[in-house]
C-alpha cells in the first residue's frame, strides 16, 4: 500500500470513529459524562480527520478537491460549536448545537458524496442529491433541537458540564 493508501485508511477510520461519537454524543443526556466524553471524542477525531481531508484533497486535487472544501467548512462548523461551549458564549448552547450539528451534517454528506452509490435505496437517487439530502433533512432537525432548548431555558442553566 503507497503512501496515499495509508492516509486514507486512516481518514477513513477517523470518519466511522467521527460518526459513531458523534451519534453517541447526540443520544447521550445532555450532562457531564457520556455527552461531553463522547464529545470530546468527536472533536478530536473531528480534527484529524479534516488533517487528513486536506491531505488527501491536496495530494489528488483535480479528483477529489471537493472533500478540501467540505473539510474546510464542516470542521469550521465544529470549531464553532465547541468554542461556543468552552468559552460559555453568550447563549453558548444554541451556538454549540448549530455547530456540532452542522459539523455532523458535513460528515454525512461528505460520506455520502463518496459511497452513496453504494448505499442500498440511496443508489437509486440522482448523484447530486448526496450534496443537498443532509442539509435538507438535518436543518430542519437543528431548528427543532436549537427551538426545544430555547423555550426551556432553565435546561442550559442545568447544563454545566
Amino acid at each position: 500500500m503507497d503512501l496515499f493508501g495509508v492516509i486514507l485508511s486512516i481518514h477513513i477510520g477517523l470518519g466511522m470513529i467521527c460518526l459513531l461519537s458523534g451519534m453517541v454524543s447526540m443520544l447521550a443526556a445532555k450532562k457531564k459524562g457520556r455527552h461531553t466524553k463522547w464529545g470530546e471524542v468527536y472533536h478530536a477525531s473531528y480534527a484529524a480527520l479534516a488533517a487528513t481531508d486536506i491531505m488527501l484533497a491536496i495530494w489528488k486535487w483535480n479528483e477529489i478537491a471537493y472533500l478540501f472544501y467540505i473539510a474546510v467548512f464542516s470542521y469550521g462548523l465544529a470549531i464553532y460549536g465547541y468554542a461556543a461551549r468552552k468559552r460559555k458564549w453568550k447563549n453558548w448552547l444554541q451556538h454549540h448545537i448549530r455547530g456540532m450539528l452542522g459539523s455532523y451534517i458535513g460528515a454525512v454528506t461528505a460520506l455520502l458524496v463518496n459511497i452513496g452509490d453504494s448505499i442500498p435505496l440511496l443508489n437509486k437517487l440522482p448523484a447530486l442529491s448526496y450534496w443537498f439530502l443532509p442539509t435538507i433533512i438535518g436543518s430542519p432537525l437543528i431548528y427543532i433541537v436549537v427551538r426545544r432548548y430555547r423555550k426551556n431555558a432553565s435546561v442550559s442553566k442545568k447544563i454545566s458540564y
